[in-house]
This record gives structure tokens, sequence and C-alpha cells, in this order.
């Protein structure tokens, strides 16, 4: 058996290891396509010298693919850095963070359009959405799983992307640790922290997203999870077959369950209040809809000008149509 001395940190003074550092590092700068880069640098540009960075994630960066919805994350100095009305604005400032949707040709993949959904949110908002006592579980969770920096404005800057994504995998590791199983490997820790965020938020994915996950990357998550433990200061016991066992006792375990509680009645009143939000400021939101329509159905909406001023009142209108087509039933 191999022990790992617990440490005297306190919950909220979690900090990144430099070999967990390292290892995030490497990941935030792994090579990607070049289409996804200019497309990353396109997002930046929007926010003149406001943007700090721009991450790649999500099904496009685990499966190298161009032809679906690319997600990107572009983090700012201030919410009113990125163009748009002051409402929005005001409500990236209360509920971060603010979701659009772009087409645009790249000449890297010979003019064919590249789609993607973009989120927008402060620099200091992301560090603050990282911390392992975030009653609101969906960032953390994501940028536990890999992603890429494609644009930094600065070495700084690419530093606070660093240690925000780092702060994210502590994070998730701890409750894992909390929450899992009292031993086991550390697939079964990382699945059982997946179930349990999943069931939190208001989610359209499959329940077995999460084992999805880990079979896709599962080297990336065992080499991981002892790493974060260590930075936690969560002391664990790990055999030669690769089995890990934290040392937890029962109240601890029972007062995270207690607190998860909590986390599990919050999640998806916030993630309503999200798509509530995103009704009223989600940029080029008609585009997005004609381009889920098609890729689902085989039909396109061509929208108006005015549909894309005004998706809210258009949306009936576009719905009843589709309807009438037999494209919806």
């Amino acid at each position: 058996m191999v022990r790992c001395v617990r440490g005297s940190r306190r919950r909220s003074e979690t900090s990144v290891s430099d070999d967990l550092r390292t290892l995030i590092d490497a990941e935030l700068r792994r090579d990607m396509p070049t289409a996804a880069v200019a497309l990353a640098e396109r997002l930046a540009a929007r926010a003149g010298g406001g943007a700090a960075a721009v991450l790649f994630y999500g099904s496009a960066l685990r499966d190298s693919a161009l032809d679906g919805v690319l997600d990107f994350y572009v983090l700012l100095d201030r919410c009113a850095d990125w163009p748009g009305s002051r409402l929005a604005a005001v409500a990236n400032r209360l509920l971060p963070p603010n979701v659009g949707y772009l087409e645009e040709e790249v000449e890297e993949v010979d003019g064919r359009p590249l789609r993607a959904k973009y989120a927008v949110m402060s620099l200091a908002q992301f560090r603050r959405a990282m911390s392992v006592e975030r009653v609101d579980t969906t960032l953390w969770a994501r940028f536990s799983q890999p992603c890429a920096c494609l644009f930094a404005r600065s070495d700084a800057d690419r530093a606070e992307v660093c240690n925000a994504v780092g702060d994210a995998v502590i994070a998730a590791a701890t409750w894992a640790a909390e929450l899992g199983p009292l031993r086991g490997d550390a697939a079964g820790f990382w699945r059982a922290l997946y179930t349990r965020t999943y069931a939190a938020e208001l989610r359209v994915e499959r329940t077995s997203r999460g084992a999805d996950l880990l079979a896709h990357d599962a080297p990336r998550f065992a080499r991981l999870l002892p790493l974060a433990w260590q930075a936690g200061g969560i002391a664990y016991a790990e055999s030669a077959d690769g089995q890990f066992e934290p040392a937890l006792d029962a109240d601890e375990r029972a007062a995270a369950e207690k607190r998860w509680r909590l986390r599990q009645r919050l999640g998806r009143p916030l993630n309503l209040l999200r798509l509530l939000k995103a009704a009223l400021t989600f940029d080029n939101a008609t585009d997005y809809v004609a381009w889920k329509v098609e890729r689902h159905s085989g039909y396109r909406i061509e929208p108006t000008a005015f549909q894309r001023r005004h998706p809210l009142l258009s949306a009936p209108g576009i719905y009843w149509r589709l309807r009438r087509l037999g494209v919806l039933r």
C-alpha cells in the first residue's frame, strides 16, 4: 500500500500542485485543428483587447471532429467587453455565462462553414466558479473534463486559466472522494462523481454520459485522481492493483452528502434560470435553431432578418410552420 498524508489545509485553501499544474498545462497547450484555433481567435477579436483567453471543450475536442458544433468559452476582463446590449451585460454579471452561436467560413477547411456555440463570462467569474465550495456544480464539473486553451492574451492569462482548470479538477476529485465508493479504481470514483453532477443538472444527455467520458480517456482520469487528492489535502491508500481508498470516516461522508443535497436541490433551478435568460440574450438564436433542425431532419430554414432580430417573437411562427410541413411531430 502507498499512503498519502492528509494535509492540514482547509477545504477553501486548496491550491494547484506543481505536478497537477504541469499535467493541466500540457492539456491546455495540446495541438488542435488550425480551423478551431482560427475560430477561437475570431471570437477573441470580438472583445477587442478585453478577451483574456478562449477555451475549447466538448465532443468536438474529444472526437477531433469539425462537422458538428464546436464548443468554446470566451473569458473576458469584464462582461461589458463583449459586444451586445446593456441588458445582456447585466444579465451576464448576475448569472453567467451568456451564450451565442456562430457560423463562419474558415480557409483551413476549404471555405466550408464552421459552427460554434460559445459561452462568455469574465475570467474572475470563471475562477470563482471552480471552487469546491461552490453551490453551482456546472462549471467545475465541465472543466474537470478535457479542454484546450486555443487563445491566451498573455502568459499571465494562460497561467490564470491553468490554475482555474486545476481548481476544477481538485473540486471534482474532492467530491468524488466524498461521494464515491469506499474503495475502488480511479474510474469508479470519477463515474460516481459524474453520475451525481449530471443528475443535479437539467440536461438531455443519457444517464450513461459520465461513463462515456471515462471510456474515451480513462488513462487521463486515472493520472489526475491522485494528483488532485494530494493538491486537495485528501489522504488515501493505493494498492498495487490500482485500488484507491480515501481516508474519510463515516461522519465526513455524511456531512458531504448533506452538503451535496443542497447542490442537488438548487442545480436544476439554476440551469432553468440560465435557459430562461438565454431566451432573452442568446446571440444568433434563430440561426442555431435552423442548424439544429437541418441536422436532425434535413430541412433547411432560411431565417429572415426580422426573425434574427426578434427570435422570441418569431419562435411560434417557425414552430407552426415546421409542424405543418411535418418536420416536427
